[in-house]
């Protein structure tokens, strides 16, 4: 006699389970849309992986608001009548051993651009339909799916300019409507899914990570629509030049939202649509196209980590597969703590450490200093990224660390930032700098922001030396750059 799964009969209406995974939301969800458009049994499903959560990439605020995230997901599916049932294993084994004791009818689930996705997506796919489950599958999180653009030639694009210019072009498709008046589980099914596994979601803690600070985002759909109506309210007009200033709030601080898709990328392209229809100067649509290039470089990063999936373990660029980068452990960690002696390096590194985010003009600076003038792999700087950020997206965090590095799919690789003239230019008046070093408080601004503070005053504020020459070093990776290109 076998301990098989009671199975159960089919009801009137056929039961669809929706996997969620990086679309926590309800409404402007394409492949739950389709769903619902099936069957009125739309339940909803996400699953905690072992291989995601125990890696060494994770960070503990990102799961922090994760957690948050599916606790207003739980509620969005009661609001509409049905369920979110909590899974916690490897993917391929517990959803199919869930889907066929509840006799579902079909699995649906957004693609995802990331290699593990992928590569976990298929053996979902292949268990499914060994049990003869049928799997739909759609893209969700992008405007312009990879497959769907190409150059001239047929090809991927490598550059972002040319990618720009097609991908505006093409057609953005509208929101769609939200889920409603869905039906869940029964009494009896909902007892089967806990013999197969369902679990009552769990906190932070409870999965190992601890984060006892604010939230830069506060989890949930409301918060994330309310952060984007008070942007394009309040700074979508001026986000050019906005945007390049941390002292000041001029970027919309959704990153995390769009990471975990607590609100769907149509949506948010529909208020930047709607913004430009209400702008009232040359200055204003000009701040909302340069809002909707970010966008597309959030696509232009995915697009080619779908396309060219070696990325993830190091550069594109062949002058950098073998790079001499220096590695020194200690500069590392002083780069890592915010103790370069570099007032507005340390200043970005603090923002990390103490609240999961970072100003992307500050993102571009602690890079192009790591690998410019501390001369570390950036690899290294890349991880730690995604063990610190609520918003850590592998596209994102990868092409930004290789645009940085000048490693990635950049027509100009050897930019290099002074991180003294960055301060000069975009925290004049060294706002940021203090409000981060609360040390330097009492210190010149014109020395904050050119470096020239005394030992003297360095040794009176617990502050350290320069770890390196800012001028030495840029001459030293040119040299090593010119080297590996000959």
């Amino acid at each position: 006699m076998t301990n098989a799964p009671a199975m159960i009969t089919p009801k009137t209406q056929p039961l669809i389970l929706f996997w969620h995974r990086r679309d926590l939301r309800i409404q402007d969800n394409r492949g739950l849309g389709a769903a619902r458009e099936k069957t009125a049994k739309v339940v909803g499903l996400f699953c905690f992986d072992p291989k995601i959560l125990g890696g060494d990439d994770i960070a503990a605020v990102r799961v922090a608001y994760l957690v948050g995230c599916l606790e207003d997901l739980a509620q969005q599916y009661h609001q509409a009548g049905s369920q979110l049932l909590i899974l916690q294993g490897e993917p391929a084994t517990v959803i199919p051993k869930l889907a066929q004791a509840l006799n579902v009818q079909a699995l649906h689930w957004n693609c995802d651009v990331e290699p593990y996705a992928q590569a976990r997506d298929q053996a979902v796919t292949q268990a499914l339909s060994k049990l003869n489950i049928e799997v739909n599958t759609f893209w969700d999180q992008l405007l312009v799916a990879p497959d769907a653009i190409r150059t001239g030639a047929g090809a991927i694009y490598t550059v972002y300019s040319p990618f720009w210019k097609n991908w505006q072009q093409q057609p953005k498709a509208q929101p769609t409507k939200a889920l409603h008046q869905a039906q869940g589980l029964t009494t009896q099914e909902l007892e089967i899914a806990k013999k197969q596994g369902m679990i009552p979601l769990p906190t932070a803690k409870e999965l190992g990570f601890i984060w006892n600070a604010p939230l830069y985002l506060d989890p949930g759909v409301a918060p994330a629509q309310a952060r984007l109506a008070e942007f394009c309210q309040r700074a979508i007009n001026s986000y050019e030049p906005d945007r390049n200033f941390p002292g000041i709030a001029g970027t919309s601080g959704l990153s995390a939202a769009l990471k975990f898709g607590v609100l769907g990328i149509r949506d948010i392209w529909t208020a930047s649509r709607e913004a430009q229809a209400q702008a009232r100067s040359e200055e204003a649509l000009g701040a909302i196209r340069t809002w909707q290039q970010e966008l597309a470089w959030r696509e232009f990063y995915q697009h080619v980590m779908y396309a060219f999936p070696e990325l993830e373990q190091g550069p594109y660029r062949q002058p950098f597969q073998n790079f001499p980068w220096s590695n020194n452990q200690d500069h590392f960690q002083a780069w890592c703590e915010g103790r370069t002696g570099f007032p507005i390096v340390d200043a970005a590194m603090r923002q990390l450490n103490q609240t999961g985010w970072m100003h992307n003009r500050c993102r571009m600076i602690v890079a192009s200093f790591l690998t410019k003038d501390l001369i570390i792999n950036p690899q290294w700087g890349e991880k730690y990224f995604m063990q610190r950020l609520i918003d850590g997206d592998l596209s994102a965090n990868n092409g930004g660390w290789q645009w940085s590095a000048s490693s990635g799919m950049d027509p100009k690789p050897l930019r290099i930032f002074n991180p003294h003239t960055q301060a000069q230019k975009f925290d004049a008046e060294a706002e940021y700098i203090r409000h981060w070093l609360p040390e330097l408080r009492g210190v010149e601004t014109a020395d904050l922001l050119t470096g020239r503070i005394s030992p003297l005053e360095r040794q009176a504020c617990d502050y350290p030396m320069e770890i390196v020459d800012h001028k030495v070093q840029q001459q030293k990776f040119k040299q090593l750059y010119a080297q590996q290109k000959n």
